[in-house]
């Protein structure tokens, strides 16, 4: 099976600086749904000799062309595609002044990339290529300049980038006078309001703060702004970073394609990012807006201030800053516990990806579809990156290394080598290995044995690579082991140290042990690898009550569920040494609540196929899903007093707060109710539905409702309160697949899709169900082709609206060859379907080809 397309490839290697410099941008927007009006001035001069090349979509309507005031003839310029050329002899020799008029339609703008509607309101998406579909430029991250820019509208509030420079009724204008590229540019326009605050900087200034939101939606914002301001303070004493404009905007969005955009000074966000409370969000909400608020702002500097200097460098702004919300976190909350969602996030999304046709390295080398590697590669791998680093630099040389990139760097638009660079430079280290990390697509595998003799353990590592499309040959990388020693009384024997790997086989030993150690390895997940080593379940255990390294602990007690469910899903039975494991973890109450509910909850399906497919068998997603059934009740059964002390003990008094400590009591009491609920027939569950006083507990008690088949009452009370409430009806499109039986998701999915209120075009609601069937692992994977073919329906629909939405769903399908040939059959021929689809976008174009050519 194979399948081509016939887009144009872009490859890093054919990288050339633009020859014309951008000094100035001024804009001009005359708003109107269906036609607005974009006059554009850019002050250019020449750099090298040829034609000026300009960005512009097929839906610019052109109305004007000019230099320096003068219109330009038809035969000056020409246009092709998404591509404006202005004949050489139209230029003056030096600097000149490009003028453009165009018009647009945003309400016809379903792709929300570019500038569009969302229920009345003009905002706009930019990144990574959308400018191009506002008016002619070079739209590339490499050619920056200050912007200009005036909007004319009926709207109450006007809103761009940077400092307000005049504003009056149906006028604004705004003055952003740092150099950027155009992805950075923002608009907003509508009917809004602030909640508003302030931040003085550490050398005085005081910044205007606002989150404006739809009239209505106040109330939720303050949250958002909190975590603002926290983020403000955190990077001024963790990074030294203070905040460089008048004012810093927020604006809630409900139609948007990603989670939040980092435009210089006007933030744009997703709203379910934005708006909370006790009664709508959940604790993870209220988490991922903590986060998300920081991650954007930190931008301000790792993305704007130091940008990008072309897309396949997309890694150094986002896994950088991804780096750094996940140190804000671990700050602001558990480190350990957010340690550990950081890995199992990694393994979720990104070592998947590492694993079949959509591997890609860090930093790619070619692409077709740009918004295509917005992946967890390029975000949390790329994370990762920044971690082992750092880890192998020190925090001093860490410190010192990202004072000299911010130096250097302030203003440009620099690559990987360039920040490899600023660690040479600082750390006095070769990087050129570690390199690799950035260039090499894959999750390497590593082998630890273990030698015993006279009180020396010897450790001898293996690292291999296996090969990726396009790579076959993977050299040895630079690995850092953090490791420590527990002796055979639980004391650590020897604390943690980091060994530096750099050959493809390398042995480490440690001299004058009293007593075989047990080898704690890996600490705090030191580098995204996959650790093979001879531990059976007794090993495990013992980590699991001993290790003073949380990560391994946890580590511990993930091997002994895997192993399992390995041996459940293929045949065997239970093996009691985790279920007595996790009884003693569960019940240590020195231990965080939330570690405690981390450790309780069972490693997702599709981890366990991955483990399957890993050893050489074909998964059997059934299987796989009655063996995690049955695991899950064995704990409660075996635990049931236990688990009843800890729904009853970890219930928080009080009014709601989503703070850690709350969050962390009430992770440990849903976990417990959602195993007590397997005994008792959901009734814990609706005891906890009809008194929970949070959103937390209560849909954590309707997504157990479900499993036990009991929820009938509960979606109708759920669906009658919050019918109104866009975000928290996602949640409940969302779940109902995802929790049904796996025999039951793909027509719960049909039926949901077919309701007046499933709004298809939001990407929200669409990546809720959608989304949801593709989480129940065997219920996408159903052996009759049902979830392949609900998924494939729809993502052909959703191509012909919003492109990326329906690429970045494609992903849905890209374990598919792991399975047996009856599934395999059945998702190729989806797969193809979606794949001859008429006027198929670039977008979906590349995901689903490269996804089919696995096959072959």
């Amino acid at each position: 099976m194979t399948q081509k397309n016939a887009f144009q490839t872009q490859y890093l290697a054919d990288y050339r600086p633009y020859p014309f410099r951008l000094h100035e941008t001024r804009l001009r927007f005359r708003l109107d749904d269906h036609a607005t009006v974009v006059d554009s001035q850019l002050d250019l001069t020449r750099q090298a000799e040829g034609p000026l090349v300009l960005d512009g979509g097929a839906g610019l309507k052109l109305l004007r062309l000019a230099i320096d005031g003068r219109d330009l003839a038809p035969d000056q310029f020409t246009r092709e595609g998404e591509t404006l050329t202005i004949a050489d002899s139209a230029l003056p020799a030096g600097g000149f002044t490009f003028e453009a008029s165009v018009m647009i339609d945003p309400g016809a703008n379903t792709a929300f990339e570019g500038l569009y509607l969302s229920g009345g309101m003009f905002c706009t998406q930019c990144e990574a290529e959308g400018f191009r579909h506002i008016t002619f430029y070079p739209d590339r991250p490499d050619v920056m300049a200050p912007f200009r820019v005036i909007v004319e509208g009926d709207q109450p509030v006007l809103l761009s980038n940077g400092n307000p420079l005049a504003q009056e009724p149906g006028r604004a204008e705004w003055h952003d006078p740092w150099p950027k590229p155009a992805y950075l540019f923002a608009l907003v326009a509508g009917d809004l309001v602030a909640i508003s605050d302030s931040f003085t900087t550490r050398s005085g200034r005081k910044v205007a703060l606002n989150v404006w939101v739809r009239p209505g939606d106040q109330d939720r914002a303050g949250f958002a702004m909190e975590s603002l301001i926290k983020s403000m303070k955190w990077d001024e004493d963790v990074y030294g970073r203070e905040y460089d404009l008048d004012v810093f905007n927020i604006v809630a969005v409900d139609d948007f394609n990603m989670g939040a955009m980092e435009n210089k000074g006007l933030n744009i966000f997703n709203s379910k990012l934005v708006l909370a409370s006790p009664e709508t969000a959940t604790d993870a909400d209220y988490e991922r807006i903590e986060s998300v608020i920081a991650h954007e702002y930190f931008h301000n500097w790792t993305g704007n201030r130091i940008t990008c200097r072309d897309w396949f460098q997309l890694c150094l702004k986002e896994g950088l800053t991804v780096f750094r919300d996940q140190q804000f976190t671990s700050d602001m909350r558990s480190a350990p516990v957010k340690r550990i969602e950081d890995v199992q996030t990694l393994r979720a999304r990104q070592f998947r990806e590492d694993q079949g046709p959509l591997a890609h390295p860090v930093r790619p080398d070619h692409y077709q579809e740009i918004n295509n590697f917005y992946t967890a590669t390029v975000y949390e791998k790329g994370a990762e990156v920044i971690g082992m680093l750092k880890r192998l630099v020190g925090d001093d040389g860490y410190a010192k290394a990202l004072d000299l990139y911010f130096t250097r760097h302030d203003g440009h638009a620099a690559t990987i080598e360039d920040w490899l660079k600023v660690f040479e430079d600082a750390t006095d280290r070769d990087l050129t290995q570690f390199k690799r990390w950035y260039t090499d697509a894959g999750t390497p595998r590593l082998r630890m044995d273990e030698d015993w003799s006279d009180g020396r353990l010897t450790l001898r590592f293996t690292q291999h690579t296996p090969p990726t499309p396009g790579q076959a040959d993977k050299p040895a990388r630079v690995i850092p082991i953090a490791l420590g020693l527990i002796g055979p009384n639980g004391d650590e024997v020897r604390p943690t140290e980091v060994l530096e790997m750099t050959e493809p086989s390398q042995s480490f030993s440690f001299d004058g042990l009293g007593a075989r150690p047990a080898v704690s390895v890996l600490r705090g997940f030191s580098a995204p690898v996959v650790l093979d080593r001879d531990l059976d379940d007794a090993g495990r255990a013992f980590l699991l009550a001993h290790d003073t390294d949380p990560f391994v602990r946890w580590e511990s007690g993930r091997g002994l569920a895997l192993n399992a469910l390995q041996a459940m899903a293929t045949g065997g039975s239970i093996d009691a040494a985790y279920i007595d494991a996790i009884g003693h973890l569960a019940g240590d109450d020195t231990a965080d609540p939330a570690f405690r509910a981390l450790c309780l909850q069972l490693p997702p399906e599709d981890e366990v196929a991955s483990r399957l497919a890993d050893a050489g068998v074909t998964p059997d997603p059934d299987a796989i899903h009655a063996a995690h059934g049955h695991l899950a009740r064995a704990v409660a059964e075996a635990h049931e007093p236990l688990l009843d002390r800890l729904y009853h003990e970890m219930k928080v008094p009080g009014a709601y707060a989503p703070d850690a400590t709350d969050a962390a009591r009430r992770a440990l009491r849903t976990v417990a109710m959602a195993r007590l609920s397997l005994l008792d027939d959901g009734a814990r569950a609706a005891q906890m539905f009809d008194t929970a006083g949070n959103m937390t507990e209560r849909f954590a008690a309707l997504t157990a409702l479900i499993r036990a088949g009991k929820a009938d009452d509960a979606l109708a009370r759920f669906q009658s309160e919050f019918s109104a409430n866009r975000l928290v009806m996602d949640k409940w499109f969302m779940i109902q697949p995802a929790a049904s039986r796996p025999d039951q998701a793909a027509a719960i999915t049909r039926h949901l899709a077919d309701r007046p209120d499933f709004d298809w075009k939001n990407p929200n609601r669409f990546r809720a169900l959608l989304g949801g069937l593709a989480a129940n692992h065997a219920g996408f994977h159903a052996g009759d082709g049902g979830g392949y073919d609900v998924t494939a329906d729809w993502l052909i629909r959703m191509d012909a609206a919003n492109p990326q939405i329906a690429a970045r769903m494609s992903s849905a399908f890209e374990t598919w060859t792991r399975y047996d040939a009856g599934r395999r059959k059945k998702a190729g021929a989806a797969l193809e379907r979606i794949a001859a689809t008429p006027g198929l976008s670039r977008n979906t174009s590349e995901m689903v080809s490269r996804m089919i050519a696995a096959a072959s």
